[in-house]
């Protein structure tokens, strides 16, 4: 515990063993909305607990918005999500391990139909430019934090993170863009599949992220378990099979997920078995 800065020498509890301790007083809020503007609420979520906790619960929350787009080549069929799970994994550990916790404001994950942004407060250490970071220059403002992120894999000591949110763009026609001020950083995600470019008999033009009157998104099976919970209390197993028209296994295994993934929970015996949304503060 010493070793890793966790305990001083006189025993006592650091603050670097506060925020990796179920008592953590920091949080990442996450926003989904409707449209461009900050007006229609699809969902959010305030995250808490310890980073590590934060780290895999709101990774596995944007996973579930980060949608699979298919085409073809032939017979070939070619998947692309909307974000690059690179892009998606570094930005969200940049903002935990390079945040300034001398703030007790939480971090802020915006979800736009056509990007994502982070935004984190703590500017750029003092000396560093914007160019700098985009180079490959890290400096480090909680070097023990990152120190045990390192340890167990999950980040490298060479600071890369920037480096490769942007090779994962590499070749698509939108970019990542970073914007800070003295005391904010803010990473942007392009949803790559959203106004893509695509060519047909030779011409290329874009395909605008909204257009005049768009085909409505049928949707997720997640989202329309949602709806009737937001309707009613509680929803079984029985009626969610129905609900979608699947089997019965498949509307357990979506139910199980959507309890992994702190959407609902579980409730009553085998015989009883109900589920419930979870209620979050606004």
């Amino acid at each position: 515990m010493q070793t890793l800065h966790m305990q001083s020498t006189d025993k006592l509890y650091t603050n670097l063993a506060l925020l990796l301790s179920d008592q953590c007083p920091y949080s990442i809020k996450l926003a989904v909305f409707e449209s461009g503007t900050e007006t229609v609420f699809k969902d959010r979520r305030e995250f808490s607990g310890s980073l590590m906790q934060q780290l895999h619960d709101v990774y596995d929350y944007i996973d579930l918005h980060n949608q699979v787009h298919a085409s073809f080549d032939k017979l070939l069929r070619i998947d692309n999500r909307d974000y690059p799970e690179v892009a998606v994994r570094e930005a969200l550990l940049n903002s935990l391990i390079h945040r300034d916790y001398a703030f007790h404001a939480a971090t802020l994950i915006r979800i736009y139909p056509d990007y994502m942004e982070f935004v984190t407060l703590g500017g750029l250490p003092t000396g560093l430019e914007l160019a700098d970071i985009k180079l490959g220059i890290s400096v480090c403002r909680n070097p023990h934090l990152a120190n045990v992120f390192y340890r167990l894999q999950l980040i490298e000591a060479y600071g890369t993170g920037i480096k490769k949110i942007m090779d994962s763009y590499f070749g698509k026609w939108r970019q990542p863009s970073i914007i800070c001020s003295n005391n904010a950083f803010k990473i942007i995600l392009p949803n790559t599949n959203a106004g893509q470019i695509v060519k047909e008999d030779h011409v290329c033009y874009s395909v605008a992220p909204y257009s005049v009157a768009p085909s409505p998104a049928l949707p997720s099976a997640e989202e329309q378990i949602m709806q009737v919970l937001s309707t009613q209390k509680e929803i079984t197993r029985k009626e969610v099979q129905e609900l979608l028209e699947v089997s019965q296994s498949t509307a357990g295994r979506i139910l199980k997920t959507m309890v992994d993934r702190g959407q609902i929970i579980k409730l009553g015996g085998s015989l009883t078995t109900r589920y419930r949304a979870i209620q979050f503060g606004s």
